[in-house]
């Protein structure tokens, strides 16, 4: 039995696993979006014939290697086209993480969250004309916890199911030559397009504040950092950076305020008079700081797989609409999945009046589809 699987990341590595290990099956070649994306590089461990897509929304004909028997879809938002679907004996089949024909979409989970549903489940299906439409080959269902997310379900049990079911589907195909095909009944089909909720934006202007530069020095023990916060907390102060650590017995940081104007000369001397509570605090004033003419002050974050060149994409974008950065810190934690570490932003943001709001929100929206990211952007309130 030899196939070819598109897809990416975590989902498509862990199929290519599980069917290396099926007894009789092979595969012709493996079509990735990226040669970075975790599907690749399994695939080149594997010591497969990786094939890189032109185009990330479309697998085109000479993607697939004659004499494939099967085209199998895992985690992959490319269409394959019917020049692919005819170089293989039996066509191709996918996994979507619903009972089809409910949820057809992009955002099949969160959808099945979304409308409360107290069960869920996978099926593998035709790859066939419309949108999650060709017959069923194979489904099963789990029940969806109550309080559960969407990441939650799928981690949980949708994923292991489309493990289960692709290998069942393969399985059946490689000892009888044939798929199994149920048509779908339409009366019961629903749409799961992809959710727009994650760039917001509120109208707002910032007040004239002051920023703080403090160095904290002490010996180290509990409550030193709770001692700083609780004063800053009393004047208004905002929290905004801060680096803080313990050496050789003794606990540093610094610490960047950002305070109400007419509360950092108050604020100032209630630092200063932490050092008779053991603590040396040094505060340094950069000034008043005014709304600049023009600009709105904006807060982005952002988080997904890591990958090469997700600042540089962003950033660009930014550029391109006039966009400024005040401050911005990244950082790497770990990931949902074992071995795929996050990459994670946050940034401040000065951004021109005249760019629209529907603009930038288009503009951050069709990245994060690109990349595959999670990115929240809203304008800092009064």
């Amino acid at each position: 039995m030899k196939c070819a699987l598109v897809g990416s990341r975590y989902f498509g590595a862990q199929v290519l696993k599980a069917l290396l290990a099926e007894p009789g099956v092979g595969f012709t070649r493996v079509v990735a979006p990226a040669v970075d994306d975790r599907l690749a590089l399994a695939a080149q461990a594997a010591g497969l014939e990786l094939v890189i897509m032109d185009n990330p929304k479309l697998v085109a004909g000479d993607a697939i290697a004659e004499g494939t028997d099967l085209i199998i879809a895992a985690h992959t938002h490319a269409r394959i086209s019917d020049e692919a679907l005819a170089r293989a004996r039996l066509g191709g089949v996918g996994y979507h993480p619903s009972l089809l024909p409910r949820h057809r979409g992009i955002a099949a989970v969160e959808w099945t969250v979304l409308a409360g549903d107290p069960i869920a489940g996978g099926t593998v299906y035709h790859l066939a004309d419309g949108w999650d439409a060709g017959a069923v080959a194979a489904q099963d269902w789990c029940f969806v916890a109550k309080g559960e997310t969407a990441r939650d379900l799928w981690e949980r049990a949708l994923a292991p199911m489309g493990l289960e079911l692709l290998a069942r589907v393969v399985r059946e195909a490689r000892d009888t030559g044939r798929l199994p095909a149920q048509t779908q009944d339409t009366r019961y089909a629903t749409r799961a397009p992809m959710i727009r909720r994650s760039v917001v934006l509120t109208e707002g202007e910032p007040a004239a504040t002051t920023a703080l530069v403090l160095t904290v020095i002490g010996t180290d023990r509990p409550a030193i950092v709770s001692q700083v916060a609780d004063c800053a907390s009393r004047y208004g102060a905002n929290w905004t950076t801060s680096h803080l650590t313990r050496l050789a017995g003794e606990f540093a940081g610094m610490v960047h305020l950002s305070v109400p104007t007419e509360q950092a000369a108050a604020l100032t001397t209630a630092l200063q008079d932490l050092s008779v509570a053991g603590l040396k605090v040094t505060v340094a004033t950069s000034g008043a700081t005014t709304p600049t003419p023009g600009l709105r002050n904006v807060t982005l974050e952002l988080a997904g797989d890591d990958r090469l060149g997700i600042v540089s994409r962003l950033t660009s974008r930014l550029a391109e609409r006039g966009v400024s950065i005040d401050q911005m810190h990244t950082e790497l934690v770990d990931g949902h999945q074992p071995g795929t570490p996050t990459f994670k932003v946050h940034a401040q943001l000065r951004v021109p009046n005249a760019v629209s709001l529907d603009a930038l929100r288009a503009e951050l929206g069709d990245l994060a589809r690109e990349l595959m990211l999670d990115v929240n952007l809203g304008e800092a309130a009064a």
